[in-house]
């Protein structure tokens, strides 16, 4: 098992994380966990009391839970992608999340959980599960 001080909760069945995980291979202390995994239902379950279906980057060492939009932004600012590029992802998430979801027969659209959100003590509980459940991936096979 390794150690993250982040974890992304993704779609494993969604090709538009393909533009999460160019970010995240280049990031070394961020693990990956589909939002199908129980452990990242019962982290999202703790956290917000539902499980909402959009991208989650849970940061344990920051206190905080990026959603959405603002999990794509600041998986590319971490990544030290140009700014141009965090803003296009932030500003078209959920335009282009919709689209791949047409295009790959999901059949639902992301939740509107888009914000920065401090991680609650029930969402720190379940960390430690995100942690061990997760790997360091490129996703994109998945997708």
């Amino acid at each position: 098992m390794s150690d993250y001080d982040s974890v992304l909760i993704y779609d494993g069945e969604c090709p538009y994380c393909s533009v999460a995980a160019r970010a995240l291979e280049a990031i070394d202390d961020i693990g990956a966990i589909s939002w199908y995994d129980d452990p990242a239902q019962e982290f999202l379950e703790a956290q917000f009391g539902d499980t909402p279906f959009a991208m989650v980057l849970v940061d344990e060492s920051e206190k905080t839970v990026y959603g959405g939009r603002a999990a794509a932004e600041e998986l590319t600012d971490r990544a030290g992608m140009p700014g141009l590029v965090g803003s296009l992802v932030r500003d078209n998430y959920e335009s282009i999340a919709k689209v791949v979801g047409l295009a790959s027969g999901r059949g639902r659209d992301p939740d509107d959980v888009h914000e920065r959100y401090e991680l609650t003590e029930a969402g720190a509980a379940a960390f430690e599960a995100l942690v061990a459940n997760s790997q360091d991936r490129d996703i994109r096979a998945e997708a």
